[in-house]
């Protein structure tokens, strides 16, 4: 790639790099998705993005329904394949640039149409005319240009005919979806140049012919040089254009000043643009922009750590993406928008809830799916993480992650001998140190089919006991011996009753009573015949005969 330099009038420079995947496209006997909208974006180095100190935790962060068509081969980037759909991460117009108005016009623009992905094209040379663009003068420019953008026009082809790339890419994009409109910032090259809005119109009107559009449904926006810098005198003629494209507006720049020279953007600036350009081409889609609104936790409180977090009172989702991370206000994601589970419990949400015996439980998952909590720690220090999980295949995994940081490792959910899906079993799935506050919790399946009851945070220092081990806070049952066993106490019962012993999930005994089998005895537990109502919670009874443990879900009624 050619090294770009600035000249007297207002050019433009570039240069930065990321990493990103590919996604593969498959287009055959597939019509065009009415919900894919496409979106040409070409220019000069604002558009090309020159702001290369961008956050990649903010700026680079894949919006799941925001993808771009490589217009340029950059093996740097894992997108080596022109006309290629990869996910729209910066920078999406040349290999070593930057952040570009484009990436957070596309941001927005889903979060304002949340059943549609929206897909850019994007092409742009910094430093250079409109003339590039113009398929009548385009050859003729380059052969007058300075060596560094005869070198950087070669991005698009041998002969650098960025527009006919730009119809290349587009054409191919059409065939998975519909262009929608035209985003477009350039002039800093052409102060001195008399008909530049002439030559903006006819690049306009070319694209419309070449794809078979037409101008009424296929807006234009153009943005504003950078606010109080060398070419702001510019943003005149920019307006002038709505005396040539009829379905147009522009972009405002105002209070988005340069990063230093006088000619880009901040990274601040190329944010909010990308927002402005946004609200202008919804304005004329007829489409009223959304404000973000962050996700809740369920019921307006977070979830108490330590203690239990159903996994069906997952958070509230918000809406669009938190502006100042980057990150989706959404708290889940499921790969239809079906509940498959049947369950009422928070019905119209796609997760796949389903009522089982003792409560909601969420079960026909799939690999990529994820849930989101947010949690109080009341109490900071570390603890184990547990997991109440059930599958009736070998292949089941998840993950958990505390704001972003993985809580041990993946965990394999244990298969049931008889593959039955409602035999749930506590899993352990790591420590992690806490700080007091708010945290966000992730769970995310890794390996399809996890069904999940309740996760569970537990201080490890706490005490606990040994189930199958007698503790002393019943004298009648232990008297002097603290280690006896409980199979070893002996009871007068006849051989058709026998005796059952209650604990909580930290082993500490609660209570005996005598029961007709552990099915007699786990009803007594659930409807407090006996042993009296018990909280919310998970408790475990053992029998005295048998030796058999057998796990109780009590739920507040």
């Amino acid at each position: 790639m050619g090294v770009f330099k600035h000249f007297s009038k207002c050019l433009a420079m570039a240069g930065c790099a990321a990493s990103l995947s590919m996604i593969p496209v498959s287009t055959a006997n597939a019509a065009p998705d009415p919900n894919f909208h496409i979106y040409i974006a070409y220019g000069q180095s604002n558009m090309e993005g020159n702001a290369t100190n961008f956050d990649k935790n903010v700026d680079g962060k894949e919006h799941p329904r925001v993808k771009m068509f490589a217009t340029v081969s950059c093996s740097n980037l894992g997108r080596p394949t022109v006309g290629e759909m990869y996910p729209a991460v910066p920078p999406m117009f040349k290999c070593y640039q930057g952040l570009s108005v484009a990436d957070w016009f596309g941001r927005h623009m889903a979060d304002s149409l949340p059943d549609v992905t929206i897909g850019i094209i994007p092409v742009a040379q910094g430093g250079t005319s409109i003339r590039l663009f113009d398929p009548d003068d385009y050859k003729n420019y380059i052969a007058s240009a300075a060596d560094w953008l005869q070198s950087g026009v070669k991005d698009f082809g041998a002969d650098g005919n960025a527009m006919g790339r730009i119809i290349e890419v587009a054409k191919k994009a059409q065939e998975v979806g519909v262009i929608k409109g035209i985003i477009f910032h350039q002039g800093e090259t052409d102060g001195g140049m008399s008909n530049w809005e002439q030559i903006v119109k006819k690049t306009y009107e070319y694209m419309l012919d070449q794809l078979g559009l037409n101008a009424e449904e296929t807006p234009f926006v153009a943005g504003e040089m950078v606010d109080g810098g060398s070419c702001a005198g510019f943003n005149s003629r920019v307006h002038k254009l709505k005396d040539y494209i009829a379905n147009f507006s522009y972009a405002s720049s105002k209070g988005y000043g340069s990063k230093g020279d006088g000619l880009h953007f901040t990274v601040e600036g190329y944010r909010g643009m990308g927002e402005r350009y946004a609200q202008e081409m919804l304005k004329l889609i007829n489409v009223e922009p959304v404000d973000p609104v962050p996700q809740e936790p369920f019921g307006g409180k977070a979830a108490a750590i330590p203690g239990k977090i159903e996994v069906e009172n997952y958070d509230v989702s918000g809406i669009g993406s938190d502006p100042t991370t980057g990150e989706s206000n959404k708290s889940y994601s499921d790969n239809d928008s079906e509940n498959k589970g049947k369950s009422k419990y928070r019905d119209g949400d796609g997760v796949d809830l389903y009522d089982e015996a003792t409560g909601v439980a969420l079960g026909m998952t799939q690999k990529g799916e994820w849930l989101e909590y947010t949690v109080n720690v009341t109490s900071a220090g570390k603890y184990k993480v547990f997991a109440n999980v059930a599958s009736g295949t070998a292949s089941s995994n998840f993950a958990i992650s505390i704001d972003g940081k993985a809580v041990g490792s993946t965990v394999a959910v244990p298969q049931t001998a008889d593959n039955t899906w409602d035999v749930y079993t506590d899993v352990e799935v790591g420590e992690v140190e806490l700080t007091t506050g708010t945290h966000l919790m992730k769970f995310e399946v890794t390996g399809d089919y996890v069904n999940v009851d309740y996760f569970e945070f537990k201080d490890p220092t706490a005490a606990t006991a040994d189930p199958t081990t007698e503790p002393s806070t019943d004298p009648a049952l232990n008297p002097a011996d603290t280690t006896t066993k409980i199979a070893d106490v002996k009871f007068g019962f006849a051989e058709t009753r026998s005796s059952y012993y209650l604990f909580d999930m930290q082993g500490k005994f609660l209570s005996s009573f005598v029961a007709n089998g552990m099915n007699d005895a786990v009803n007594m537990v659930k409807t407090g015949a006996k042993t009296g109502k018990l909280s919310q919670g998970v408790y475990f009874v053992r029998s005295s005969k048998e030796k058999a443990v057998q796990k109780v879900v009590v739920r507040e009624k």
